[in-house]
């Protein structure tokens, strides 16, 4: 009896012991791409990175966190030509100081080849990105609206500025949210 009583209490332990250490291993927010992408990605922009969490002030990321979780704020997954092909909108930024500059470009997977193009550049910032389902967005001036049909990709930085580009059919068009 006396023996079941140690077994059972050790089990238990080693059982709470794994419960705890599985609760404590949540996934952070991955910023990795798909490796055909991220050759394409290194090939094409060498040492630049994807933004991450840790990039973000404390308060942009307190920001970012509350409207998406812990996803990467350098990443988005959208729909932005309605092909349900994968596409990722992807925030990348290179060198320091004054000359730190961040692109934002949109990877699309055709096939087995992914094709990168360059939507915006933003000098001095660490912007994130997020999609959008598709709807009516107006300007930050009360001038442009956008009916978008597909999914749009939203860009900026918080207390700053934030672009929408939606996908046309033919091309992207883009209008201001906050300036």
């Amino acid at each position: 009896m006396r023996l079941t009583t140690v077994a059972i209490s050790i089990v238990g332990f080693y059982l709470l012991a794994l419960v705890q250490t599985v609760a404590a291993a949540k996934p952070a927010a991955t910023c990795e791409l798909p490796k055909g992408v991220q050759r394409k990605i290194a090939n094409k922009y060498p040492g630049a990175k994807i933004v991450s969490l840790s990039d973000l002030t404390e308060d942009n990321k307190g920001l970012f966190q509350k409207d998406h979780g812990d996803t990467c704020p350098g990443i988005a997954k959208v729909d932005f030509y309605g092909d349900h092909k994968p596409t990722l909108a992807i925030v990348l930024i290179s060198g320091d100081g004054a000359k730190q500059k961040a692109e934002l470009v949109v990877a699309h997977q055709a096939g087995t080849t992914w094709t990168i193009a360059s939507l915006e550049i933003a000098k001095s910032s660490v912007p994130v990105v997020w999609s959008q389902e598709p709807g009516s967005y107006q300007d930050v001036y009360g001038e442009k609206t956008i009916r978008a049909t597909r999914p749009v990709i939203v860009f900026g930085e918080y207390y700053g500025w934030i672009i929408l580009y939606s996908w046309t059919g033919r091309n992207v068009d883009k209008i201001w949210l906050i300036d």
